[in-house]
């Protein structure tokens, strides 16, 4: 009997400590990853300023064929907006809106993910030599959630990645059109 109250007050401990530790994690999560597209800002806008021209170089989409979106509002710009419905864990159901477009320069967008929280996303495209400098980013505030700061911890390796599939299939698109 001593053994099982040792291990449940050792367990308790450590339950307490993580928790503790989850706090002094920081809560706001940032991912971003850039490329080079041979291409001038104009050739590029198009495919970040619009939900409906995501979907030829979207990393997520083709990891489900049965995805369902719906789009709503204008056709590009601000209030643009994609709702999609997978069953796939790995795509999720969700909804982002085109809050904010500045021509052939920046496009701010707002996902709400449901019970996963709420983030923006960026695309920054910059006049570079040999082309534009295109940057995706990410940022979300995790709260006050222990398990959620945790995680926060390995945000930049689930999304990064698929980021930078991402911009590689945007610049493939771009380049090869």
């Amino acid at each position: 009997m001593k053994l099982i109250f040792g291990l449940l007050k050792g367990f308790a401990i450590v339950v307490v400590a993580m928790i503790a530790i989850a706090f002094l994690l920081p809560s706001d999560v940032s991912v971003s990853r850039s490329t080079l597209i041979a291409a001038p800002t104009e050739e590029i806008f198009p495919y970040v300023n619009s939900m409906q021209a995501t979907e030829a170089w979207s990393p997520w989409l083709s990891r489900d064929p049965d995805v369902v979106l719906t789009y709503e509002g204008p056709e590009e710009g601000v209030g643009n907006t994609l709702r999609w419905t997978s069953d796939d864990p790995s795509v999720g159901t969700g909804i982002q809106v085109i809050i904010a477009s500045t021509p052939n320069e920046r496009v701010d967008t707002a996902l709400d993910f449901g019970p996963q929280g709420l983030a923006n996303a960026y695309f920054d495209l910059a006049p570079a030599d040999g082309g534009t400098l295109v940057a995706w980013g990410f940022e979300t505030d995790l709260g006050m959630n222990p398990i959620a700061r945790w995680m926060g911890l390995m945000f930049d390796g689930w999304i990064g990645a698929d980021y930078e599939k991402g911009l590689a299939n945007l610049k493939a698109l771009v380049e090869g059109g």
